[in-house]
């Protein structure tokens, strides 16, 4: 069994590390205490090609693997774990529009996030519906044969402060999943207000509240069928998991090499610190931690390249990585000492940005309840 990556996927990290380290990296604290997202970011991803990974190349995209994907969430989380967020959320849309959309609606919709000119977000959770995303309640009103006004609130939206576009998951129906559409919505509408959080973490990628007030869509703006927004959208969440979860192992690693070398440099009773065996025991485990759970999450997406179901690998590298690298990071903060305990450290904020990835886009429960079920069988599993 070859573990290794194959030539073009270890050229593209070696020249996504450069570029990260240079481009990325001297952002990643000045961006969270201004609180704000920055638009040339986007840009500077896009010339990379980071935006449009899971866009085909007849709109503007690379039409990369997933693995490769994988290998990009995991480059950006080493340099800028919140710059991570616009390749979850590019790539994780782009699946969505690729899968669901007409060729007019793809020609539309996809360029413009190729290029980084189109921010996208997604709209699930609500007050009131966040798990349990089937019983969300934003009202889709009918308005005429083929057009509907939305009005309601969605929460605790990623990038929310700043897309300019977003899958909107609304209901046109019924109770239940079957009752939910997907809909492409101009976040510029006068309809739509936005109210930004104050986090602990991931300061930069304005996650927000988003209130919707006789908002009018139209059939055109209708991903997939009427009914089938539910289903359509969750289907993209399976791989878009082992992302996040490499995301947060690159911030978990990148962090891991910091506290190597400060075990190295730093000295004790006149010699390395790295020589005792509470410092370097330690750092052992992390470093065998990490090694297992990238595996899970790349495994995940060769999986879904390939075609084989992934759900439960896929829900293992989601409730595992985040809870991991946070446990790895702040390891490595105590490590570095008092030195790690400064904001002058970029060590701090990695911990308070990957427990935010705990929480979002599906929790540990969540996670664990799925690959219950893959492994004892529904009948058998809660």
């Amino acid at each position: 069994m070859h573990y290794g990556f194959d030539e073009d996927e270890e050229a593209f990290r070696t020249e996504l590390r450069r570029w990260t380290d240079k481009v990325l990296a001297p952002h990643y604290q000045s961006d969270d205490k201004a609180a704000q997202f920055r638009r040339q970011q986007a840009i500077d991803m896009a010339q990379m090609g980071l935006t449009g990974l899971r866009i085909p190349e007849a709109y503007g995209g690379q039409d990369a693997t997933a693995v490769i994907a994988g290998i990009a969430a995991e480059e950006v989380g080493r340099a800028d774990f919140n710059a991570g967020y616009l390749i979850i959320n590019t790539a994780l849309i782009s699946d969505i529009l690729v899968r669901n959309c007409t060729a007019e609606q793809r020609a539309d919709w996809l360029p413009g996030i190729a290029s980084g000119e189109t921010v996208p977000c997604i709209m699930i959770t609500e007050p009131g519906a966040g798990t349990d995303a089937a019983s969300l309640s934003l009202n889709a009103i009918p308005d005429g044969e083929d057009a509907w006004r939305l009005s309601g609130e969605k929460t605790s939206i990623t990038l929310g402060m700043a897309a300019d576009r977003a899958v909107v998951l609304a209901r046109t129906g019924g109770p239940g999943a079957r009752g939910v559409s997907a809909f492409w919505v101009d976040m510029d509408d006068p309809g739509i207000s936005r109210g930004a959080f104050d986090d602990l973490g991931s300061r930069a990628i304005g996650r927000a509240s988003i209130h919707f007030d006789d908002v009018r869509v139209t059939r055109a703006d209708m991903v997939g069928d009427e009914g089938g927004g539910f289903v359509s959208v969750m289907q993209g969440f399976d791989y878009s998991r082992a992302i996040i979860g490499l995301l947060c192992l690159g911030a978990a690693q990148q962090s891991l090499d910091e506290a190597l070398q400060w075990s190295r440099d730093r000295e004790a009773f006149g010699k390395p610190i790295g020589t005792f065996q509470g410092v370097a025991f330690p750092l052992a485990e992390c470093a065998t931690y990490i090694a297992g759970a990238r595996h899970v999450c790349y495994e995940a997406l060769w999986r879904k390249d390939i075609g084989l179901e992934h759900s439960a690998e896929a829900a293992m590298a989601k409730f595992w990585a985040p809870k991991l690298a946070t446990d790895v990071i702040h390891q490595c903060l105590l490590t570095l000492g008092h030195i790690g305990y400064s904001t002058e450290h970029k060590v701090g904020q990695r911990l308070r940005d990957v427990i935010g990835l705990e929480i979002g886009d599906g929790t540990a429960q969540v996670s664990k309840l799925v690959i219950a079920r893959n492994i004892l069988g529904r009948a058998y599993a809660p």
